[in-house]
């Protein structure tokens, strides 16, 4: 199979995955949403350890920088909010809310790259960004609220894009340490619930064990496959492939869980899409741009 194929599917794999995350963390009721992240940190380093092992790979470890660990805790703090934002969202009736929140990451990435790297945005890149923000508007003034879990969601991933970026550490690897990082804090926690009586894990039965414990395959799986992608294809077809995800976890909290969707929510999440479609044309314009430029500047040279 050509290994650009290969890389599509395993994209395509991961995001559908990461979309159907909203069916599988109600699964693990009566466990409460800081319960689940904290399993799910102490069970993904298992899971990624696992990995690791079978791959031999440990020479990774000794060769960090003090300022990689630096990086990578702050990426643990951040992808713990992420987290645990999202399956409070999922478990508390938010699956659209935390849809949103997905799509509109991209534009709250391109806003970091103007923000904190002074890039400058393509006119049709503002017009994504503007129909963006009006978006967020119009669901704040159907919420009654801004739709904070949406927004926290889109902020938390976008930094932690831009910390990953930063620190320049596989995926595997980065896991290994983000999740080693929590360990602690995640283990403090769940023994202090079980002495005060709180605790789910053990309390109802096996098959509630191996759904907690599930929790760091479906962690580490996806994010191994998106990995695997993303040195396959070329970034603009991650750039689309990355909407698989918000539209299944949009179609779960709609068709599954039955949220209620006003004509005022609609033309909210209408004007989302919009904002992305413009964004993804405008994005494929440039790369066709770029790769005629490569094209002819070869045959203007021997000239």
């Amino acid at each position: 199979m050509h290994e650009e194929r290969r890389g599509i599917l395993y994209g395509v794999a991961a995001y559908v995955m990461w979309g159907l995350f909203p069916l599988y963390w109600p699964l693990l009721k009566p466990s409460g949403a800081v319960e689940i992240l904290a399993h799910r940190m102490v069970w993904s380093l298992v899971a990624v350890v696992a990995v690791l092992a079978v791959r031999r790979h440990w020479s990774w470890f000794r060769a960090l920088t003090r300022r990689q660990l630096i990086l990578l805790t702050l990426a643990a703090i951040t992808i713990s909010v992420n987290w645990g934002t999202y399956i409070y969202a999922v478990n508390s009736g938010h699956v659209v809310e935390g849809a949103l929140g997905y799509f509109i990451n991209p534009l709250v990435s391109v806003l970091f790259g103007v923000v904190i790297f002074r890039e400058r945005l393509r006119p049709w890149q503002w017009v994504a960004v503007g129909l963006g923000g009006a978006s967020v508007l119009i669901l704040a003034f159907d919420y009654g609220r801004l739709p904070w879990i949406a927004i926290v969601l889109a902020v938390s991933f976008g930094t932690y894009g831009l910390i990953k970026k930063a620190a320049q550490v596989g995926s595997a690897e980065s896991l290994a340490v983000e999740t080693l990082v929590l360990l602690v804090p995640a283990l403090v926690y769940l023994t202090v619930l079980e002495v005060n009586g709180g605790a789910t894990f053990g309390h109802h039965g096996l098959g509630h064990v191996a759904l907690l414990v599930g929790a760091g395959i479906v962690t580490a799986v996806p994010l191994l496959a998106f990995t695997a992608s993303a040195i396959r294809v070329p970034l603009t077809v991650i750039g689309v492939l990355q909407y698989i995800a918000p539209v299944l976890q949009f179609l779960c909290g709609v068709l599954i869980v039955h949220e209620t969707m006003p004509a005022s929510r609609w033309i909210g999440f209408t004007v989302v899409w919009l904002a992305l479609a413009v964004f993804t044309w405008d994005g494929f314009r440039a790369a066709r741009a770029v790769r005629r430029r490569a094209r002819t500047a070869p045959a203007l040279e021997t000239v």
